[in-house]
């Protein structure tokens, strides 16, 4: 929730972020939904953090991610470091919560009135005399399952929040010298000559023993451990499935087509028309518009006496201004381009006729003629029977889902020892999957890849008595059953199992330690002996590199390069790649950046200004969590 904050987003876009997502977030965790008996993870200012909290938050976030970017992966959502993340919000959300309370940092009753007016969901709901429609107000929150009550305690809440660690984006200064200088020390520019130590170029020194091996099983056994898996049989209740089982009748979709045509069609039906305009306006009075109708009236008998004037008639009296030069000629128009009473009259008329009557609209008193007529291309009833069929089928699998969905729901049920029941009432696909984790991985389904199903699969009665899972909602309108086929409990594969995957992992790591060793040793007589460096074909030719134009190094190799110290020239550094190798950097020559224009001289003061606060900020933070005394008990995934 405080996403924002970490960040340094603005206060309004806090609050709009807050009308999207749950309340419960809003309104913070509540520690009685959650098992006492849970492990703590987390503990700030005394109050604890238990891997149920962290469980469920995580998992309600990943199902809201998932409803809101289907596309996303399922795969990301459940890695360690995701999870990680999570946590961190958590920890985060907690050490300001001890902050606010520490500090009385509340918002005033006048800051929560501004930051909700400046909210525009609710600025829209302001009536003409400036005073809130409270109904609508309430409307607006109850869609979020919220009171106005709770709502804006929450965003009261926030805004305390926002107090703690806003205020150092808002007083961060720096001036345009500092700012100069440490953007020039950032964008330097740097000659340097490069040498690289590849573990694949050391591989086939390494000959490891049988003993080695164990030795290396033994020191890596989590490694090794496979998870627990089970088999899986599913079956899945979506739309599609609901809309494949649908027959639609012969009749109905003739009559579709009937009453639908005109929107089916591939063009609207065109008219074009002239007419003859006699103003009038709202502030006529009864006698002026009366004299206006009387001239339009004797301009229509006329035109009636003597159509083929019609043009002549409306260039001399028409007073549309944007016509009457065109002898009263509007063009081709379709339905809703013209005001209603001058369509309706318009598409009633045949080919060259003219209105019987003057029709009247806000603008005043038309003759109207319509002078051709396209019709609408409509294909045949053979040419849109697909698409006819897709919409009705359409329409009918949006009304009976709710039903066959409690038809699923309630046969998955009473017949828990088999899904074949299900499948055959409803013609169903039964599908199998193996080597399906608690976890999602790579290779679990996008079906099953939903936290809900996944606790419902390995839960004792699913594992042990092998019957059906209930009818699980993994997305919109989809509910999936599963039943456990077969199931393998967690276990330490033995070496014999793994010995390819330990061969492949003690060979790599040996060959990054000799290239490491190899890096090393030619580091130190490179330093000691320039001109055997010089003579070695291992060294680089020279390149230029900077922050911006990092010429295709890693990163690490580019940060070393670019921090190595230049009181003396060359400069030399090792990188420890680590499972990539090593690399030797020779610093020849430090080059200023390039002249600044002073467009780009402002905004490099406004990016240094932005780091600097970011980095005041993260200070801050990391001594707020000092003074709270936080401990997070899982490592952070690399």
């Amino acid at each position: 929730m405080f996403e924002s904050i970490r960040k340094n987003s603005k206060i309004v876009m806090l609050l709009l972020f807050l009308l999207i997502i749950p309340s419960f977030v809003l309104v913070g965790v509540d520690s009685s939904y959650f098992s006492e008996n849970s492990p703590v993870v987390a503990r700030i200012d005394g109050q604890d953090i238990t891997q149920a909290q962290w469980d469920s938050i995580h998992r309600q976030d990943s199902d809201r991610l998932r409803a809101e970017q289907p596309e996303i992966s399922a795969q990301w959502l459940d890695s360690d470091q995701a999870r990680y993340a999570t946590l961190e919000r958590l920890v985060r959300e907690q050490v300001l919560l001890a902050a606010v309370q520490k500090m009385h940092l509340v918002a005033s009753d006048a800051a929560l009135a501004n930051a909700l007016q400046a909210v525009p969901a609710i600025a829209a709901l302001r009536r003409d005399d400036g005073s809130l429609d409270t109904q609508a107000y309430r409307n607006l929150v109850a869609a979020q399952g919220m009171t106005p009550e709770g709502f804006e305690a929450s965003v009261r809440r926030d805004l305390s929040l926002g107090q703690v660690l806003g205020v150092l984006d808002a007083t961060t200064l720096a001036s345009s010298t500092v700012a100069e200088l440490a953007m020039q020390a950032m964008l330097q520019n740097r000659q340097i000559r490069l040498a690289q130590f590849q573990p694949q170029d050391y591989a086939q020194q390494v000959q490891p023993q049988e003993a080695d091996l164990a030795a290396y099983y033994q020191q890596h056994q989590s490694r090794y451990e496979q998870a627990e898996q089970a088999t899986v049989q599913y079956v899945v209740l979506d739309m599609a499935s609901v809309r494949q089982s649908i027959e639609v009748d012969e009749q109905d979709l003739r009559t579709y087509y009937q009453e639908n045509a005109a929107s089916l069609a591939n063009s609207q039906e065109e008219r074009r028309a002239r007419h003859i305009l006699i103003s009038t306006s709202p502030e006529m009075d009864e006698q002026a518009r009366a004299a206006a109708q009387t001239q339009a009236q004797a301009l229509l008998e006329r035109v009636q006496q003597a159509p083929q004037d019609f043009a002549v008639i409306a260039k001399e009296a028409s007073q549309d201004p944007g016509s009457s030069s065109a002898g009263g000629d509007l063009g081709f128009f379709t339905r809703g381009a013209m005001v209603s009473e001058f369509e309706q009259a318009a598409f009633t008329l045949e080919k060259g006729a003219i209105a019987e009557h003057l029709v009247q609209t806000d603008f005043g008193y038309h003759i109207i003629q319509v002078t051709d007529i396209k019709a609408a291309d409509i294909p045949s009833f053979e040419q849109l029977r697909p698409r006819i069929a897709q919409a009705l089928k359409d329409q009918q699998a949006q009304q009976l889902f709710a039903q066959v969905a409690e038809d699923f729901s309630n046969t998955v049920y009473e017949q828990p020892d088999s899904l074949e029941p299900v499948a055959q009432k409803l013609g169903l696909h039964i599908q199998t999957a193996t080597g399906i984790t608690r976890e999602p991985n790579s290779q679990t389904p996008a079906t099953l890849a939903n936290a809900d199903l996944l606790e419902a699969i390995f839960s004792s009665d699913s594992l042990e008595n092998k019957r059906n899972t209930d009818a699980i909602e993994t997305a919109s309108n989809q509910l999936v059953a599963a039943r456990v086929l077969d199931y393998q409990p967690a276990k330490l594969q033995a070496l014999e199992e793994v010995r390819e995957q330990v061969l492949a992992a003690y060979s790599a790591e040996q060959a990054a330690h000799l290239a490491k060793q190899a890096g090393q040793a030619l580091l130190q007589t490179w330093q000691a002996d320039a001109v055997q460096a010089e003579a070695s074909p291992l060294l680089g030719a020279s390149r230029t590199i900077s922050r911006d134009q990092p010429a295709e190094l890693a990163p690490a190799v580019l940060e070393a390069a670019l921090q190595a110290p230049t009181d003396t020239l060359p400069a030399w550094v090792g990188v420890d790649r680590g499972a990539q190798g090593y690399a030797i950097v020779k610093v020849e020559q430090v080059l200023p950046p390039p002249t600044q224009s002073p467009e780009i001289a402002e905004l490099a003061l406004e990016q240094y200004q932005q780091i600097q606060a970011q980095a005041e900020t993260t200070a801050y933070y990391e001594w707020l969590k000092e003074q709270f005394k936080v401990h997070i008990k899982p490592a952070k995934p690399l």
